[in-house]
Formats: C-alpha cells, structure tokens, sequence
C-alpha cells in the first residue's frame, strides 16, 4: 500500500499534529505503519538517542525534563518517549510523566509521548524504537527515551539508547541492588539524584567501589554525577557526559557498531514476527488444539507435537 505523501511531508517538515498521529499509526500496528517505517528510515540517524532508566522514584521525569529545558536553550529540536506503566485492565498507561514534564510541555522545540510498556519487562514498549525512528526523521536533534523502573533487567533501553544514564538515590540502597538487577552492567553513567539527602557521599562511593571491580568494555569508564533535580542543580553536568560518551563513541567509530547491532536486533524481531504471523494459519492451529489433549494426557511430549507442527511448515 503506498505511503500517504501528505503525512509523510508534513512529518518531514516536523507537523506536530502529523507527528503524533505517526506515531499512534506505528503504537497501534495500524497496516500503514509498515510503509511509513520504510518511507521515513532514510531521514532516521541524525538524532542522539539517550536512555534515561533507574527504579521508582529516582527523579527520572525530573531530570528528563531539566535536560530538555536546557536543551530547549541550546536551540535543539528534542523528542521525549516517556514509557509508563501499562494498565493491567485497560492496556493504557497512566501519562503521569506528562504531567510532571509542565516546564517543556508547551515548549515549540520539544515532543512528548507517553506510551505504554505493554507488558514488556524491560520497561520499554517494543514499539519505542519506531517511535523515536518517527521523531528522528521529523527533525529532533535529541531523543530521550525515559522507561519504567521496574528493578529488573534493563536491557531494552541499553539496545535502544546510544548512551544510556542510570538514576539511583541515596537512601534507599539502590546503589548494590543495582548491582543485582543488571543494572550495572548497562550503565554509560551514574546519577545520584536528591544529592542534597543524606547518604548521597556514601552512595557514590559505593557506586565507584563497585564499578572498579567491574571490567570496563571498549576503554569506556562509567562515571557518577550528583544532581539535585527538582532544584536544576548538576543538570548541565548531565549533559556534559551525555556529550562525552558520544564523543568517545564516535573516536572510536562504537557509535557506528552499537547503530549495526541495533539493526541486526530489529531485523530478527520483524522475520520472527513474521514467521510466527505465516506459521500460525488454521491448519496448525487445529493441529495444536485436537493434539493438546494428548500432551496433557502424557501421551505425547510438547516437543513431540512441536517437532510435527514444525514438520509441516515450509517457507
């Protein structure tokens, strides 16, 4: 089906209201999303793509937003894709980013999107990455994707994301449970948020103890920063190393590889999608329900009846 020419200009052109509704025709798997993905990867690349994650209550809408204030004067063009958490009732998300985000919401220069995780465990929507592809080739200079701290595995941001911040505070021990959930392991840099609290000293150093034991990939050494966001304080600082990892991934043409791998990851995930869409026709779903029975029954195995609905598809 051919892409809508007047959708796809006024999106080039960076159409506010053209950008939403390109967006909401990718989050909803609209049967256009596919051919505007197409039409607009050509005009993707130009924007630096920053992952900001950390658990509940760290201050990632905070330090989001500030960064997108101070952005905002540097005349940069910014996408922000605020990844709330997805209604188990409704499937909707509970948009509380945007209204924390009240100092750009209105700003000329900047996008916001809440979308919903959907159920994804690394708190990224598996529809994130389109939608900054959507704000990449609309003009942004800089996307910051904002997801769910859920304390787990964070590996979805760190795939999407050229540099990926990780925000912890003081007081809660976050700093060794990041350790434990993998978040050390994706970090670009460390910020320690609400440095104004007490335990803030404490915590950094038990970032940096940790993160000495850590072998460091690429020649890339993991920084921590103190910010006390609700007052703007350390925001620039933020900023600075934002632009010093890019620099240092540039130098050293990572910037380049970890875009390939990005790549090689999506194409994986649109052929298994794929796969799985032509598998699953009415014969195999017949053959899956009559045989079911026996499975339970222990007179087949799962990978019995696996093998023999495999044994009847040929691409």
């Amino acid at each position: 089906m051919p892409v809508d020419k007047e959708l796809l200009t006024k999106l080039l052109k960076g159409d506010r209201v053209t950008i939403a509704r390109a967006i909401s025709l990718v989050e909803n798997e609209h049967h256009d999303a596919f051919d505007l993905l197409k039409h607009i990867y050509p005009h993707t690349g130009k924007a630096y793509r920053v992952g900001i994650t950390g658990p509940p209550g760290a201050g990632k809408s905070t330090i989001t937003n500030k960064l997108a204030k101070l952005y905002c004067g540097e005349n940069k063009r910014i996408g922000i894709i605020a990844v709330d958490p997805t209604s188990p009732f409704t499937g909707g998300a509970l948009l509380g980013d945007r209204i924390r985000m009240t100092d750009v919401e209105l700003d000329a220069g900047v996008f916001i999107r809440s979308m919903a995780s959907r159920g994804s465990l690394g708190g990224l929507s598996t529809k994130t990455r389109e939608a900054a592809d959507v704000l990449d080739a609309s003009g942004c200079d800089v996307i910051l994707m904002e997801t769910v701290g859920v304390g787990q595995s964070e590996l979805d941001i760190a795939r999407a994301a050229d540099t990926t911040v990780v925000v912890l505070v003081p007081e809660s021990g976050d700093s060794i449970q990041a350790m434990k959930a993998g978040l050390m392991e994706i970090a670009d840099f460390f910020v320690v948020n609400k440095a104004d609290r007490a335990g803030a000293e404490q915590a950094v150093m038990s970032i940096k103890m940790v993160l000495n034991f850590k072998p460091h990939e690429n020649g890339w050494n993991p920084d921590v920063i103190q910010t006390v966001a609700n007052d703007g304080k350390g925001i620039d600082l933020v900023a600075q190393m934002i632009e010093s990892h890019k620099r240092f991934l540039q130098e050293h043409n990572l910037l380049v590889k970890k875009r390939e791998e990005r790549i090689i990851e999506r194409i994986r995930e649109l052929i298994g999608k794929q796969l799985q869409i032509e598998f699953w026709n009415e014969e195999r779903e017949r053959i899956l329900k009559a045989s079911v029975g026996d499975v339970v029954a222990l007179k087949k195995t799962p990978y019995d009846l696996a093998e023999n609905l495999l044994d009847k598809f040929h691409i």
